[in-house]
């Protein structure tokens, strides 16, 4: 699951870390393992390709293959040795590692109240839910729902989901039967992206929207990490390639549940239920993310003609990439580089091709326009991770790079999510992601209820043998004789899906036909977010105090009404841009 995201039990909060990643040798390691031959993506300035292949001749290496969209060649080299001479070459922009080289890992349980996070989308405080269900299972049916009230168009609005009910985070942006669900939910010609650990593209309130034809996986399962840890686990399926309707982590899932879930009669209905959801997996089954499969999906998402993308997730190992640190060795600032500039060029390779990018800001409660120390990095191998002097010229990746819009999570109280990180530079928008702690006491109930794997689930010991949800984070629905489960979870991760649902009803509305069925300039979707938000100032006092014991309590909210740290240009309303003149 995504660092974006949180996990919540009851009244304890289970934080679920992992790298996502995608950068080369491992500091420490051995004078074997850096002499072993790896796979590297060096990325070349403009028109030098040429020099590029020279430079990786020159330094030991061979190269593989090229890439011309984005830039880079690949290439087989001689471990930090090749990159460290790359290094001292003006033909390389960056280098970046092609192979895995991190795993997942639990932290243990902390106490009620505690801070819930410890790094952002599956080391981010990775996926989670945090559910507290009224009663383990909905009534199988839900007869006898009351009659909805009519529309502004005289139409009769659509029915209420059966979970409807708990979906305040819908009710907070206008996403309703009666609001935007009523006039604007969204087209099918609209496709929507979800880049993350996959989709469960036959969950039953997922499936209807689910286009399996355009949907790609972009990972092969890894059992094992080149230390002999357990990665992924063992493959499900014949060459460790998971079927593109198929998700282990279940952070995609509920993602894209989120964004597109339709009107049904069946759970819940996501901010935009009409529109047409697509796979572009690039996430493992452990939930981590390397880079290449990162570029691909942002380049299949260009060449296909899809409309909007969401990225709850961060490139890893390193949680800032600094291109210049002196804490790190010449080899991992041009590991850092490659990251930087390869998601960027990928990101400016999308958005000129049509494709609004969407992310989540990150779970580290840090103010981005001030970050101080880096604790997190790098995730690999186990307890490498040390700590780093950084400043403002250190990205996180994708939610600091140029042309993405990022999305701070809030709770039910509109307050900023106590995990949620912010600034004034980084907050572009801020939506729904749960903050248990949002209220007296804990509740997983203010935390996002969406769809979930029952395999997943089932894996995970959350259902038991006969289908009965053995966590209040889950709730299972049956209707017509089907039913289907949800989960609860929190985090940035849960708040980014919001926004993308929500420029999918803007392209549906007023884009024009294109390839894939409707297209819109990603600036226009982006002036349209920003002008139907909900503007909000920030908190009074501005140093706000979360009370919930961790380091980062006090947080301080810096700007205006009209854009702040906090709330960005502010709160995404569906219900604004269902009815908005262009």
């Amino acid at each position: 699951m995504s660092r974006w995201s949180r996990n919540l039990s009851g009244v304890t909060a289970v934080v679920a870390l992992a790298s996502t990643l995608a950068v080369g040798g491992p500091p420490g390691a051995s004078s074997a393992e850096t002499g072993r031959l790896r796979d590297y993506l060096v990325f070349y300035p403009g028109g030098g390709h040429d020099r590029a292949v020279a430079a990786i001749g020159a330094a030991g290496g061979t190269a593989t293959a090229t890439e011309p969209r984005l830039g880079y060649v690949a290439a087989r080299g001689p471990g930090d040795r090749f990159v460290e001479r790359l290094a001292a070459s003006g033909a390389v922009a960056g280098v970046s590692s092609d192979r895995a080289i991190g795993f997942a890992a639990s932290a243990p349980a902390l106490p009620a109240g505690a801070s819930a996070f410890a790094a952002i989308g599956p080391r981010d405080s990775r996926t989670g839910g945090a559910g507290h269900a009224a009663g383990a299972a909905s009534r199988a049916g839900h007869a006898g729902r009351a009659a909805q009230p009519a529309s502004r168009t005289g139409r009769a609005a659509p029915a209420a989901e059966p979970l409807a009910s708990r979906q305040w985070d819908m009710k907070m942006i206008g996403a309703t039967a009666t609001g935007s669900h009523a006039t604007a939910p969204g087209s099918r010609k609209v496709l929507v992206g979800v880049i993350d650990t996959g989709i469960d593209g036959k969950h039953p309130d997922i499936a209807p929207n689910f286009d399996r034809a355009l949907s790609r996986n972009f990972v092969t399962d890894r059992p094992k990490d080149s230390t002999g840890a357990t990665l992924d686990g063992p493959c499900e399926f014949t060459g460790c390639k998971d079927p593109v309707d198929w998700d282990d982590d279940g952070h995609g899932t509920h993602v894209a549940s989120t964004i597109a879930s339709p009107v049904n009669g069946l759970g819940v209905a996501g901010v935009a239920p009409g529109v047409t959801l697509v796979n572009l997996r690039a996430g493992q089954d452990s939930g981590l993310f390397f880079l290449k499969p990162s570029l691909d999906a942002l380049t299949y998402a260009a060449d296909a003609g899809i409309d909007v993308v969401n990225m709850s997730y961060y490139i890893d190992p390193w949680l800032f990439n600094c291109r210049a640190n002196p804490a790190d060795s010449k080899a991992e600032q041009l590991e850092q580089r490659g990251v930087i500039t390869g998601m960027q060029r990928a990101l400016d390779y999308a958005r000129k091709r049509g494709v609004t990018l969407i992310s989540a800001l990150g779970n580290e409660s840090t103010d981005l326009g001030r970050p101080r120390t880096d604790t997190e990095s790098p995730d690999y191998p186990a307890d490498a991770q040390r700590t780093r002097r950084i400043d403002n010229s250190c990205l996180n990746v994708p939610a600091e790079s140029k042309g993405v819009i990022s999305v701070a999570a809030l709770g039910p109280s509109k307050r900023k999510a106590y995990y949620s990180d912010y600034g004034v530079e980084q907050t572009d928008l801020a939506a729904p992601g749960g903050d248990e702690l949002d209220g007296r006491g804990i509740d997983e109930t203010r935390t996002i209820l969406a769809a979930a794997p029952e395999h997943a689930l089932r894996a995970q010991g959350l259902i038991s043998r006969d289908g009965r949800p053995t966590s209040p984070s889950v709730i299972r629905d049956c209707h017509g004789g089907t039913c289907a489960y949800y989960q609860y979870l929190a985090g940035t991760s849960m708040a980014a899906p919001h926004a993308t649902g929500v420029a999918a009803i803007l392209i549906s509305r007023f884009g024009k036909p294109g390839k894939g069925g409707l297209t819109m300039p990603p600036a226009d979707v982006q002036r349209l977010l920003y002008a139907t938000a909900s503007k909000r100032s920030c908190p009074s006092p501005r140093r706000f105090v979360y009370h919930t014991g961790g380091a980062g309590d006090a947080q301080t909210c810096e700007g205006t009404r009209d854009r702040n740290g906090f709330y960005g240009r502010g709160i995404v309303d569906a219900a604004r841009a269902a009815t908005v003149r262009p």
